[in-house]
């Protein structure tokens, strides 16, 4: 408990640009190697080893800068990893297939010579699905697995992002635009990031080799109907599921929150956590909120691992998507939904209200 609120402290003071020193410690924490000929970059925060290693996996088109605030708040008990993808970030951009299977593999590869036999994955959006695609690659060092607003779960998603899959026009015409584009389309989800921020993530976008990235990572996972990958064609392939949650904002434009109920609808033992009033990115608009949620299901003893169910719907294996008919969240799935406000959600069944200081539900 005591671990909670000394990570809300943290994040508080962060945000309120009152202690500087895990600026300090993010920006000084960058390393390098080598994966498979491609040059991967990563910030690696935190000694202690209290709890597993704990790995955070950014969306398409963003970067390690996305984990800044959560990174720094769970360093305190555990070593943070956060890499940029291949073709992301500070990462190179190589001249490769930027198939699911490929980022999949290049982190597995990444774990594996770091010598990390057992982490913890928290994976946002794309980066939820590279963490699915892990499960085939190497599941035995999976412990958690947390999908935030994941792709892979379902067909629906953006439009924009279908209308990027127009052969070749990204990837022969669009790096000069992809600096502007990175800022556009962040103003366009109302993704709640400083003037710093935001430049940072369009000069990082805006590398050679970027376009070709993106492009050849859509093609991969998303044609004009939607998303073309799903987890649930190759769940059954997966020897041992580790314990699964899913975090989702109720009012994301990009993937919707109906895509918990299909993982939900596939595996038993799924838990849900539901950010009242967020998009696509609830880490940036509910960092408390998100923050307890996370280290509730990352701290707890004993969670049971997921487990696929006797009979799956067809629908899931032929088209992932939920129809809006279909049987809500079960109770006892739904385990948490936060307030508008974050720190103000209902604590768990035997667990005591966590007095937050004042302020930090503030975006």
């Amino acid at each position: 408990m005591s671990s909670r609120v000394a990570a809300a402290g943290m994040l508080h003071r962060y945000r309120n640009n009152i202690d500087m020193d895990f600026e300090m410690d993010f920006e000084q924490s960058h390393r390098f190697a080598d994966v498979e000929g491609c040059p991967l970059h990563w910030i690696e925060l935190g000694d202690s080893s209290a709890n597993p290693p704990v790995v955070l996996l950014h969306g398409l088109a963003d970067c390690h800068r996305t984990w800044k605030g959560l990174g720094t708040s769970l360093m305190c008990d555990r070593r943070v990893l956060i890499p940029d993808l291949p073709g992301h970030g500070l990462s190179g951009h190589p001249d490769a297939s930027y198939e699911l299977g490929w980022y999949a593999r290049i982190t597995a590869r990444w774990l594996e010579a770091l010598h990390l036999d057992t982490v913890d994955v928290v994976g946002h959006s794309f980066g939820g699905g590279v963490a699915q695609a892990m499960l085939l690659d190497c599941p035995e060092r999976i412990r958690r697995l947390v999908l935030v607003s994941s792709g892979g779960l379902g067909r629906e998603i953006a439009l924009a992002l279908r209308l990027a899959t127009i052969p070749g026009v990204v990837e022969w015409f669009g790096q000069p635009f992809m600096g502007p584009g990175t800022r556009i389309a962040l103003k366009a989800t109302d993704r709640m990031l400083s003037t710093e921020e935001i430049g940072a993530l369009s000069a990082m976008n805006a590398r050679s080799g970027s376009a070709r990235a993106f492009a050849r990572t859509v093609h991969g996972i998303i044609d004009w109907r939607g998303q073309r990958q799903s987890f649930f064609e190759r769940a059954s392939e997966v020897d041992r599921l580790p314990s699964i949650a899913a975090f989702w904002g109720d009012r994301d434009p990009i993937i919707p929150a109906s895509h918990a109920q299909a993982l939900v609808d596939c595996l038993e033992g799924v838990r849900v956590e539901l950010f009242e009033g967020c998009g696509h990115y609830p880490h940036h608009e509910q960092p408390v909120a998100f923050l307890n949620a996370l280290r509730d299901f990352l701290d707890e003893p004993a969670v049971p691992r997921a487990r696929l169910r006797s009979r799956i719907s067809p629908r899931l294996t032929a088209s992932p998507a939920f129809a809006p008919g279909d049987t809500p969240l079960p109770p006892h799935e739904l385990c948490f939904k936060s307030s508008r406000d974050g720190p103000q959600a209902e604590p768990r069944r035997g667990e005591d209200p966590i007095a937050q200081p004042p302020g930090l539900g503030a975006s």
